[in-house]
């Protein structure tokens, strides 16, 4: 018989890390805001925040996942406008309100089909027979509103532009947003993942589109000074991979990534502060810049060390999440290379020990999440060639920015990336036209406003 909450070995795992993000914002928002005078105030909009995310984490019917779904957004909107005076934190709840409430028509139009067609609201039920029930018109119809509604939650682009914005929120709201609420779109494909795989215009939307734009948000990322800022594109960037790997079916690979970015981007916006102490560190141990010709063996080991685990193990099945962990295992060897010295080989002994430490981890860890999903997808073998090819354009042109850039096809490649590819300024004025705001209309024509964007 099925219940109003289910909880799964996936969905505990899921808990646990909202538990422990949870508990690490809260506590840091008590000693942040100790001076504010409107602290409970915070604390308790983040603590309903918090408290709706495990509601659509382990609800098991579709109107009790859709009411919680919007009572994130809803909560979330009060965090972010917590300093109600700030125009660009005023922008940012103007364009992530109107997406959210687009995302939620969306949402329970996906779930009026999925009731349509399987006749229970219950997500288990609907998860077990959607494996059996293919080429119906409501299960494609719901699998691409379903992919639509998470390219909007995880802020790809061209909708992307409130996730950047909302930086002028309070540091613990960028750590909640960044570290578990953009999740919420991959985890409702992953959570009705045979729904996403029984429609192949679906994947491939969201190939195309999240995959797009973890190239673009990712090298955007890379012109960016302001700390939150960077994070945030980079935020952008690693939710539309993990997008990808959901849509060509690497289930394991996916949750592993969500885990892991939210762990990360978490540490990240709670410790930017010492941002700088950690810059000037940098420069006073006199750290080298690769050159070329390091990068190259460092991809020829990292090409290396995948070639033995392949040859032991048979753990790459996909060629993009092949190229992937080759590019990072080539990104974690490469600093030990760039100085020769009496310590170069000692360096390189313990960045390759430690590279291949994180692929056993890694292939550890994507063997037991496979386990555990219990989820099987057919690979889409163009698809996935797709998703390298733009994983190999994505370092290509990182290399190109940093070695060449007074070449000029780099050159007007920068001032496109630095003004963020000009994908936010329609967003602007469409959200103003829609909703119009007097201070914002003056913020949006000011020249600061201009220069920040381009920023």
């Amino acid at each position: 018989m099925s219940t109003l909450f289910l909880v799964t070995p996936l969905k505990m795992m899921l808990l646990g890390l909202i538990a422990i993000l949870g508990f690490t914002i809260v506590r840091y928002s008590w000693v942040a805001f100790s001076g504010e005078a409107d602290r409970s105030r915070f604390l308790r909009a983040l603590l309903a925040t918090i408290a709706s995310v495990v509601v659509v984490i382990s609800s098991n019917h579709l109107l009790l996942f859709w009411a919680a779904w919007v009572s994130v957004s809803l909560t979330l909107h009060r965090l972010i406008l917590f300093y109600p005076e700030r125009p660009r934190a005023q922008l940012a709840a103007h364009k992530k309100f109107l997406l959210a409430r687009l995302s939620e028509l969306l949402l329970a139009a996906a779930f009026v089909a999925l009731y349509g067609q399987f006749k229970t609201p219950y997500i288990n039920e609907i998860v077990q027979q959607a494996s059996f029930a293919h080429g119906s018109t409501n299960i494609s119809v719901a699998a691409v509103l379903l992919a639509i509604v998470a390219l909007i939650k995880c802020a790809q682009l061209p909708m992307h532009g409130w996730l950047i914005q909302v930086v002028e929120a309070p540091t613990p709201v960028s750590a909640l947003l960044h570290a578990g609420i953009v999740n919420l779109g991959g985890i409702l494909l992953l959570f009705f993942a045979p729904i996403l795989a029984s429609s192949s215009f679906a994947c491939w939307l969201v190939v195309v589109l999240a995959g797009v734009s973890t190239v673009i948000a990712g090298l955007v990322s890379t012109t960016r000074i302001s700390v939150k800022v960077k994070l945030a594109w980079s935020t952008s960037s690693q939710m539309g991979l993990m997008l990808v790997e959901v849509a060509l079916g690497l289930y394991e690979m996916a949750l592993l990534h969500l885990f892991a970015h939210s762990f990360y981007k978490a540490y990240s916006f709670l410790n930017s502060g010492n941002t700088v102490n950690h810059y000037l560190a940098a420069k006073l141990a006199g750290s080298v810049k690769p050159k070329l010709k390091h990068w190259l063996m460092a991809l020829s080991i990292s090409l290396a060390m995948l070639a033995v685990a392949q040859w032991q193990f048979a753990i790459m099945t996909s060629f993009a999440a092949t190229t992937l962990v080759w590019f990072a295992l080539t990104a974690l060897i490469v600093p030990s290379l760039t100085r020769l010295d009496k310590g170069t080989l000692p360096r390189m002994a313990i960045s390759i020990g430690f590279a291949a430490l994180l692929l056993t981890l890694y292939t550890t860890a994507k063997h037991h999440l496979a386990v555990l999903m219990g989820l099987d997808a057919p690979l889409n073998l163009i698809a996935d060639s797709f998703v390298a090819l733009l994983f190999i354009g994505l370092f290509v042109l990182s290399i190109a920015l940093q070695y060449w850039p007074h070449i000029h096809w780099v050159k007007r490649l920068f001032i496109w990336l630095n003004a963020g590819a000009y994908l936010d300024e329609w967003s602007t004025r469409l959200t103003l036209k829609l909703w119009p705001s007097e201070s914002l209309l003056k913020l949006q024509h000011t020249d600061w406003q201009v220069e920040t964007e381009a920023k």
